[in-house]
């Protein structure tokens, strides 16, 4: 908790807070932005993972058709008398989106009405809803990237985990026949009895099963979230991490973020380390030039407030200019680059000027090296930024998660 507050009070040159503010929702201001991504939240689920952080209630067929209703008309909302903008993405996130996939050609054409998208649209996946029927509803959307929450290949790390395997490889063919052009394979590890060898296994296992890209993130004991097992300490989860990473390049996989491993000449599939991006849905963020703001956490609040004909802006964080700066580079830090040209298009000053010394001294100590477009984090870097997000984790996202599913519109949430 130290080290992130140190790090915030340092690049923001201030002992200001990250404040959130309840307030009714004023339209976002998105028009100029380049590089803007677009975010949808479909928060039902079959069945609650004890494990799983992310807004999601059991899937009920009224309850979602009403969703779907509020869902377009905040488009609607959010959308219209402007210009019809280009955007480089088009995430399906939850929850799992597949229970409304029957719905999700319409919403995808509501957007399309008021953007062109550039990219490729991306949905995530459980591994029960595949099946050939649903990848082909899928393609005929216009989705070309599939995200597959597998978790582990392995029994015992599932079963700790309140998940099942039945039939994932046969399920995994279905996939690769479908050819999407980007498939990545999560894979969760520091679940407890897991070792270095069965996480390598696991990798391993999702690149030969067809995954251009696996994600792998640290299991996390959320304060709020029904874990019966605990996650592996932090230097367990350390000592994972730089395993994994020495397998993943062992084998002819490039490191494209700080948890994730790709297929040289592939794409990549990341929701979250756009520069900009508008959020749909409950629960969902959306973050512009100056400002951050996040949809209410209830889903019968979200539709009674839509509605009403209103936006359902729970909280709205006001940048100054180095809160923004700093927020662009801890994800751009993720990504293990930094663009010098895009911070300076989105915070308006070039990133010399701001952080001279910082960068010098990251340089010096092995954290950064110079590249063409800027900088990149080195290998070293890598492990203390995971240090670095797992305190984050805890101090921030999971404070303003678990006080947003309490109250629907809380009228404050103050970061330290």
């Amino acid at each position: 908790m130290l080290l992130v507050s140190l790090l915030r009070i340092l690049l923001t040159r201030s002992f200001r807070p990250f404040f959130f503010e309840g307030r009714s929702g004023t339209l976002p201001e998105y028009d100029a932005l380049e590089n803007l991504g677009l975010y949808v939240h479909i928060p039902f689920c079959r069945s609650l993972c004890g494990f799983c952080p992310y807004c999601k209630e059991i899937y009920d067929t009224g309850k979602a058709e009403a969703y779907r209703k509020a869902l377009i008309k905040e488009i609607d909302l959010v959308c219209a008398d402007r210009a019809k903008k280009s955007v480089n993405s088009l995430y399906f996130g939850g929850g799992t989106p597949a229970l409304m996939i029957d719905d999700l050609k319409s919403i995808i054409e509501k957007l399309k009405q008021y953007f062109t998208i550039d990219g490729g649209i991306g949905v995530e996946l459980h591994p029960d809803d595949i099946s050939e029927v649903t990848l082909e509803k899928l393609k005929a959307a216009g989705v070309t990237m599939v995200s597959i929450g597998i978790q582990s290949f392995d029994a015992d790390c599932l079963a700790k985990l309140g998940r099942r395997s039945d039939g994932i490889f046969e399920k995994l063919k279905l996939v690769r026949d479908a050819r999407f052009e980007i498939v990545d394979m999560d894979l969760i590890f520091a679940i407890p009895g897991q070792t270095n060898e069965k996480l390598a296994h696991d990798i391993s296992t999702a690149f030969g099963q067809g995954a251009t890209q696996v994600s792998t993130y640290p299991f996390i004991d959320f304060t709020f979230a029904k874990n019966i097992y605990k996650p592996m300490n932090a230097k367990v989860k350390k000592r994972m991490l730089r395993s994994m990473a020495e397998f993943c390049r062992s084998i002819g996989t490039e490191r494209t973020s700080v948890w994730t491993f790709g297929r040289k000449g592939t794409g990549k599939y990341s929701s979250v380390t756009r520069s900009a991006f508008l959020g749909f849905g409950v629960s969902a963020a959306t973050l512009l030039q100056n400002c951050f703001k996040i949809n209410t956490f209830s889903i019968d609040a979200y539709i009674e407030r839509i509605t009403e004909g209103f936006l359902p802006t729970s909280l709205t964080l006001d940048f100054t200019k180095r809160q923004r700066a700093a927020y662009y580079l801890f994800w751009s830090a993720y990504a293990m680059r930094i663009d010098s040209s895009k911070f300076e298009k989105m915070i308006g000053s070039p990133l010399q000027k701001m952080y001279r010394f910082e960068l010098f001294a990251a340089e010096k100590l092995g954290y950064l090296r110079k590249i063409d477009c800027g900088y990149e984090l080195t290998e070293k870097a890598s492990y203390l930024y995971h240090d670095i997000e797992q305190v984050y984790t805890t101090a921030y996202i999971d404070k303003m998660w678990n006080v947003s599913r309490l109250q629907a519109f809380p009228s404050k949430i103050v970061l330290r």
